[in-house]
Formats: structure tokens, C-alpha cells, sequence
């Protein structure tokens, strides 16, 4: 019989689970979503591949949980991050606080990785207040936007200071939505 390295086997098999979500989540980000099997993530979380399909029964149900988690994780951590913003101003600088804050953390390495062509479209619609703050074209200011978003967490994780990195990108964002009311803005 197996060891279980918990109070109860339910807590245990929580505990494998994670084990094998944070596998797979390793392998996906270092290695592509190819290297995701069941045989790969059992051997990177120390357990044998029959083990991994009593969780997952392809590397297509890995792939589909690694995803879920990883937005659902940053869905909860911008949620609890925009509860607190009042206007559309503040909902945008909120998104990209908490989202500069979780790629510090790699967070969105995950989605990077199967979704390398751009922010995932709720990224996209989140970002979409722009329309409340009668940005010109808010999709396109929109899709802007959310390049410099980019830009700023591909900075963070190449090095650049998170501080330095939030501050310039807030400072841009600031002036892209700044009311257009016909003067001149700082250069």
C-alpha cells in the first residue's frame, strides 16, 4: 500500500494532485506543452505514470487543469484586486498592478506558453473600461494597452525592477487615457 503523507486520503490525494498540476506546469513552461504527458509529469512529481491517470486521463486533461488553474489563481488574485477600484481609471491600474505583481511571481508563464500570440481575451476584456473613460477606438487602445502589458511582464522577468517597471508602465497607461480634451498633455 502507499505512503500517505497526510492527516487523511483526501488530503493526500490533494496533495498529489497539486504535486502533478505543479509538474505539469513545470514542464509546460520550460519544456512546451509537447513534453506534457502523463509519463513525463508522474516522473518530474516522483510518482509513477499509473498514478497520474488515477488524477488526469491525458495529457490533454493536464494540459486543460494546468490552464483552468493558472486563470483561475490569477482571475481570484485580480478579482480581489479590482474589488477595491472605484472608477474605470483605477479598474485599469489595479489590472496591471496585480497582473505586474503575478508575472514577478510567474504566474503567467503557463498561458504564455500556450498562448504565445498575445493576452488571453478575458485579459482582453478586462482591459475594456477603456471604453468607460471614452478612450478614442478603445478596442484598438485596448489591444495597446495590453502590448505594453506585455512588454512590462516580459521586463519583470527578464530582470528589470518590478517597482521601476510597474511605475513607467502606470505612467503610460495614465497618458493613453488621459481625456482627449484637446490640451497638451506632458511630453
Amino acid at each position: 500500500m502507499p505512503k500517505i503523507n497526510a492527516s487523511t486520503v483526501a488530503e493526500h490525494r490533494a496533495q498529489q494532485r497539486e504535486a502533478l498540476i505543479g509538474a505539469a506546469i513545470d514542464l509546460l513552461v520550460h519544456e512546451g506543452a509537447a513534453a506534457v504527458t502523463p509519463a513525463a509529469v508522474g516522473a518530474r512529481a516522483g510518482l509513477a505514470r499509473s498514478s497520474v491517470y488515477q488524477y488526469f486521463d491525458s495529457s490533454a486533461a493536464l494540459l486543460a487543469t494546468v490552464t483552468e488553474e493558472a486563470f483561475r489563481r490569477s482571475d481570484e488574485a485580480l478579482a480581489r484586486a479590482l474589488a477595491g477600484a472605484d472608477g474605470p481609471l483605477e479598474r485599469v491600474e489595479a489590472f496591471f498592478l496585480e497582473s505586474l505583481r503575478l508575472g514577478a511571481e510567474g504566474a503567467h508563464r503557463p498561458a504564455a506558453a500556450l498562448m504565445s500570440a498575445g493576452l488571453p481575451p478575458a485579459c482582453q476584456e478586462r482591459l475594456m473600461a477603456v471604453r468607460e473613460l471614452g478612450a478614442p477606438e478603445p478596442a484598438l487602445t485596448a489591444d495597446l494597452i495590453a502590448g505594453m502589458l506585455h512588454t512590462a511582464l516580459a521586463a519583470v522577468e527578464g530582470g528589470a525592477p518590478l517597482d521601476t517597471v510597474t511605475e513607467r508602465t502606470l505612467d503610460l497607461v495614465r497618458r493613453c487615457l488621459a481625456p482627449q480634451d484637446g490640451a497638451a498633455g506632458p511630453a
